[in-house]
C-alpha cells in the first residue's frame, strides 16, 4: 500500500461550478487524500491544508473537437492536470468536464500503457446486491476483436482490485446467449475468450440486455457506442421509475400515508442506486489512472471520485491490470500497427 496519494483534479466543466468541485476536494482531503485543483482560483476560493490550487481558468470542456483543443490549448485546466499526472507530479487524474477532453488529455499526456490497443471507460453500476462493471461505456465507438478481448481482462483485473470480487464472472453483451449470436466481432471474441483457461479468466459467455442488471455477470464487455447507449437507457429507466413512484405516492391521502411508511426503505434503495456512489468512470489502459466524474455531480460525488481514484492508486489498478493482460498473452506486439484513438 502506498502512503498519501496526490490526485490532480480538473475543476472546470462541472454543472455546479468550480466551487462545488473544490468542496468535494475538501471532503476528500479530510479523508487523507492530497488534492491539487486546476481551475479559476477566483471561483474556487479558499481551501484548507491538503488542497492546493493551480490557477487555470481556461476550460475546453465544451470543445467540439477535444483532440484538437488539447493540442492547441496547453494552458487549459484538463491539460495541465493530465500533464502533471504524466510527469509524476500527481498519481491520478479526476475530471468533471467532458469525457472527450479527459480522454484526449489522458492519451496525449498520460499515454497508453505498453501493449494496449485502446483505453476503455469502465463504470461500476450500483445495482442493489449485484454491482456490475460495464466497459467500454464511451471511449471507442468502433472496435476490433482484440480490443474487446483486452477489455475483458482489464475488467476482470479491475473488478478484483477495486470492487473486491475474488473471481469475477466476465460476459459479452449480445442479442442472445448462444456462442453464434451477435456481430462477427462478438462471435470471434466469444470464441477467443471461451478458449482461455478457467483459472486465467472466468468467462461465462454472452448475456442479453435484460441480464445486465440481473446478476448474470460481474463484468460486461461491449464496444463504447453500445456501452454508452446501454448506460443512458439504464439511467433513464431508473430516473423515470423513481419519478413514477414519487408521483403515485402523492396521488391520494392513502397513497401519501403509504409513501411515508415506505420512505425509509425507498431512501435506502435510492442510496444503493445513487449514481454518485461509484465516483465515475475509470479510464483503463493508460499508464496512470484517471476517473471521469459526471458533470452533474454534487460535492459528494466529486469527493467520491477523488477518493476512488486514490484507492485505485493504492491498490495498483494499473499494474494489476497490465499484469493480467501480460499473463494472458493478449498485449499488442510491437510489430502491430494501431491507429491513435481520437475521442469525441
Amino acid at each position: 500500500m502506498r502512503g498519501v496519494v496526490t490526485v490532480a483534479v480538473d475543476a472546470n466543466g462541472a454543472d455546479l461550478g468550480p466551487r462545488e468541485v473544490a468542496e468535494g476536494a475538501i471532503i476528500a482531503a479530510a479523508n487523507g487524500v492530497r488534492v491539487r485543483l486546476y481551475g479559476p482560483r477566483g471561483e474556487i476560493g479558499e481551501v484548507p491544508d491538503g488542497v492546493d490550487v493551480v490557477d487555470a481558468p481556461v476550460s475546453i470542456a465544451k470543445s467540439a473537437d477535444p483532440a484538437h483543443a488539447v493540442r492547441r490549448t496547453p494552458e487549459s485546466s484538463i491539460v495541465q492536470a493530465a500533464r502533471a499526472v504524466g510527469a509524476g507530479e500527481a498519481d491520478a487524474l479526476v475530471s468533471g468536464g467532458s469525457t472527450g477532453s479527459a480522454l484526449a488529455a489522458g492519451l496525449f499526456h498520460m499515454k497508453r500503457a505498453q501493449g494496449i490497443y485502446r483505453p476503455a471507460l469502465a463504470l461500476p453500476m450500483p445495482i442493489p446486491g449485484a454491482p456490475v462493471l460495464l466497459l467500454d461505456v464511451g471511449a471507442n465507438t468502433e472496435v476490433r476483436p482484440e480490443h474487446l478481448v483486452q477489455f475483458a481482462f482489464m475488467g476482470s483485473a479491475f473488478a478484483q482490485a477495486v470492487m473486491g470480487i475474488d473471481d469475477p464472472r466476465v460476459a459479452l453483451l449480445s442479442n442472445g446467449e448462444e456462442p453464434t449470436k451477435g456481430t462477427p466481432n462478438i462471435v470471434a471474441v466469444h470464441a477467443q475468450l471461451a478458449a482461455v483457461r478457467r483459472e486465467v479468466l472466468r468467462f461465462v459467455g454472452n448475456v442479453e440486455g435484460t441480464q445486465v442488471t440481473g446478476g448474470a455477470a460481474d463484468v460486461v464487455v461491449m464496444d463504447g457506442f453500445t456501452g454508452n447507449v446501454t448506460l443512458k437507457v439504464i439511467e433513464g429507466v431508473s430516473t423515470t421509475l423513481f419519478g413514477a413512484i414519487r408521483a403515485r405516492a402523492e396521488i391520494s391521502p392513502r397513497a401519501k400515508l403509504g409513501g411515508l411508511l415506505l420512505r425509509p426503505a425507498l431512501r435506502g434503495l435510492r442510496d444503493e442506486l445513487d449514481p454518485e456512489g461509484p465516483g465515475g468512470a475509470y479510464m483503463l489502459g493508460l499508464r496512470r489512472l484517471g476517473v471521469v466524474a459526471h458533470g452533474r455531480f454534487t460535492r459528494r460525488g466529486f469527493a467520491r471520485a477523488i477518493e476512488v481514484a486514490a484507492h485505485g492508486v493504492q491498490e495498483d489498478v494499473i499494474g494489476r491490470t497490465h499484469a493480467a493482460l501480460a499473463a494472458a498473452g493478449v498485449l499488442r506486439q510491437p510489430s502491430e500497427v494501431e491507429a491513435t484513438v481520437t475521442p469525441s
